[in-house]
């Protein structure tokens, strides 16, 4: 029988991912990282009180945010978890406070894939970077997560600038209803529609990566579209959990 070793400060065991939930009501189609059906590994949720989609993203100000998200990654640190995620890609704005703060590893947002992929595919070539609203996106966003925001990269947004309103109804504080509702189809459509008009806005990208939480139930289909490498929030997530939950290999030879 094998032994089984105490972690310093942990309560749970076998646990996986730990994901900082915004403190807003809305639902996730399977894919999106508030619902937790569709990924193979065990996640536990922290809500991260007064952080919703208008604090952390709209709000200029962000200093209100910071005690509250640090607080959240703890809790699930001291759970058992053996990596925090985060659900809004936003959070990237406190990758390195929230690295800082706790001693498991801290995935805050898709955007840490940005420097993987420009690697991947060479200086000649540029990531195209899909994200909710191009105008919350800072260069604080992307500094904090390791991307030079004068690189190979272009920025398009889904909500503001490429037509995806269906994602209003989800995660627009302005325009959502009490009870926000969305349907699967059209977002798809529009997503698709919005990947391949950021797509053609430059000869030279040569990958995507979605920067919201609620994108990648719509990977597939456009990829079937565009063709290129697409990283989103699931690729990262599968990712994660490998790193710190290596996998046993059984084979021959």
């Amino acid at each position: 029988m094998k032994d089984i070793r105490a972690r310093q400060n942990h309560v749970g065991y076998g646990m996986g991912l730990g994901v900082m939930l915004l403190d807003d009501a809305y639902p996730g189609f399977p894919g999106d990282v508030r619902n937790p059906s569709a990924f193979p590994f065990p996640i536990q949720y922290d809500i991260a009180t007064d952080v919703s989609n208008k604090t952390l993203v709209w709000d200029q100000d962000k200093t209100p945010v910071r005690a509250p998200i640090i607080a959240s990654a703890k809790r699930l640190e001291k759970y058992g978890c053996r990596a925090i995620v985060a659900e809004c890609g936003y959070f990237a704005y406190f990758q390195q406070e929230v690295a800082n703060a706790v001693s498991v590893p801290v995935f805050t947002s898709s955007l840490l894939q940005v420097p993987f992929a420009q690697t991947l595919i060479g200086c000649s070539k540029k990531v195209a970077i899909l994200c909710a609203q191009r105008r919350f996106l800072t260069d604080r966003h992307l500094e904090a997560v390791g991307i030079d925001p004068n690189s190979n990269l272009i920025i398009g947004g889904a909500q503001d600038e490429l037509g995806v309103t269906e994602f209003d109804k989800l995660w627009d504080p302005e325009k959502r209803p009490d009870a926000p509702i969305a349907n699967f189809e059209t977002a798809e459509r529009q997503m698709v529609e919005a990947t391949k008009a950021l797509v053609a806005r430059d000869p030279n990208v040569g990958a995507i990566v979605y920067e919201c939480t609620g994108m990648q139930p719509f990977s597939r289909a456009a990829q079937r579209e565009v063709g290129l490498p697409i990283f989103d929030w699931g690729t990262l997530l599968h990712y994660a959990y490998s790193v710190v939950a290596a996998r046993d290999y059984y084979g021959h030879v």
